[in-house]
């Protein structure tokens, strides 16, 4: 099912490690070299900002030639022919994108992404002109039209799958997201649908990782996880979600009149729950994204927390937030740090990898080319004198007075300035 070997994605995986132990000295130039022979692989890489950069420039190809075609040869068509016409360019660009793999062996490399990226938007959008377009507009969308994210969803985790993409299967998870809104016009059992699919998601994860725990594909399902475990979350808590736009909104609208008590009550419950289980499962588990997930969830939580009970906010909240999250930090760490060699039950507060200091760097270089670059500032000049006003209305005074004082001489001075620019000079 997976496109990629598994020889060669364990090989890059390898290699990936071995620059790590590279960058902390954990083995030695030598060993690195010797071991980087042995584990060489035959998909073909590039950095982020290219694999971005070619993403962009792919995406923007199709589009551009999508709309030419349809300029010069579907203007005014039915929506059901521009449908059909989608639908195989939607085709046109999966098979575009296994071709790309299989015949240049591209991994991450940006092509094949926005190809497949494309596929996906293409598909939906062809699906909805095709079936859907002669359908009378109504503010409840029909119960058949669900096919269309549910096909998306499908189609993601193929791709999640068959690729690795992991924001594929993030696509997935926001398709589900509006599957509810055409079988109910309930928000509360719009919400317990959601947390459904989410559930058994998590729950097919949960049980295929123990046989990839130690290979190439751990990361992926663990990131899976962890995205599980957020959707969950994120759908539970009613201060950041709502289905009357199945979009996350801001916490303000949501109040506890709008959902019947017991189910918001037992939201509020759950928001305090969740976030100790998850933990609870990542350190177990020592899987980081999981671990992550937690940390993000309880954050949320103290967060969300005062908008659930009615309280009213402060505007030094975040501050005592930014406090409590700083202590409870520095208490871990050393905690970690006072056990014998500085680990306690497996984890440590020592850096033993080079990808942090990595995504320091990548971040330090996005900033960098985010932000706006100010001018240098130019030093001030204290001794600098006019020229005497030659031109301008600031020199009519001066002029005045070579008239009366000097007739016979030429009333228009060229003015040169010596090279340090202490004083000025006229020459008649």
């Amino acid at each position: 099912m997976r496109i990629y070997e598994a020889s060669s994605e364990e090989a890059l995986r390898a290699r990936s490690l071995l620059k790590d132990w590279a960058d902390e000295g954990c083995i030695t130039p030598a060993q690195h070299q010797q071991l980087e022979t042995e584990t060489v692989s035959d998909l073909r890489t590039t950095n982020i900002f290219l694999r971005l950069t070619l993403f962009l420039f792919t995406s923007i190809c199709v589009g551009a030639a999508v709309g030419l075609f349809f300029k010069l040869f579907l203007f005014g068509s039915p929506d059901e022919t521009e449908g059909i016409f989608l639908l195989l360019v939607a085709g046109v660009c999966y098979v575009s994108a296994e071709f790309a793999v299989s015949r240049f062996h591209l991994y991450r490399y940006g092509i094949e992404e926005a190809l497949l990226a494309c596929s996906v938007g293409f598909f939906c959008a062809g699906l909805l002109a095709t079936f859907f377009s002669g359908m009378p507009y109504s503010p409840k969308p029909s119960v058949a039209e669900f096919v269309v994210p549910a096909f998306g969803a499908i189609l993601s985790l193929w791709i999640w799958q068959r690729f690795g993409l992991w924001y594929a299967f993030l696509a997935a998870m926001i398709f589900a997201v509006f599957l509810p809104g055409y079988w109910t016009s309930s928000h509360p059992v719009q919400h317990v649908i959601v947390v459904f699919i989410y559930a058994i998601g998590l729950g097919c994860v949960i049980a295929v990782r123990p046989r990839h725990r130690f290979d190439y594909l751990n990361d992926s399902y663990s990131l899976a996880e962890a995205l599980l475990w957020l959707g969950i979350y994120l759908t539970i808590n009613l201060k950041l979600s709502s289905f009357e736009r199945p979009i996350v909104r801001s916490l303000g609208p949501i109040t506890r009149y709008q959902f019947p008590q017991p189910f918001y009550w037992a939201t509020w419950l759950l928001t305090w729950l969740l976030p100790a289980v998850v933990l609870f499962r990542g350190v177990r588990e020592k899987d980081r994204f999981v671990i992550a997930a937690g940390a993000i969830t309880a954050i949320l939580t103290f967060i969300t927390n005062k908008p659930y009970l009615g309280w009213p906010r402060h505007t030094w909240d975040p501050m005592i937030l930014g406090i409590l999250l700083t202590g409870v930090a520095l208490y871990i760490r050393r905690w970690l740090a006072q056990g014998p060699n500085g680990i306690r039950h497996g984890f440590t507060a020592a850096r033993l990898s080079a990808k942090d200091k990595q995504w320091l760097n990548a971040g330090s270089a996005v900033l960098g080319l985010v932000s706006p670059v100010a001018p240098a500032p130019q030093p001030a000049t204290t001794d600098f004198r006019f020229g005497g006003g030659a031109s301008g209305g600031g020199g009519a005074r001066r002029r005045l007075l070579n008239a009366v004082t000097k007739p016979h001489m030429d009333t228009a001075p060229t003015r040169a300035y010596s090279c340090h620019g202490r004083q000025a000079a006229r020459r008649f």
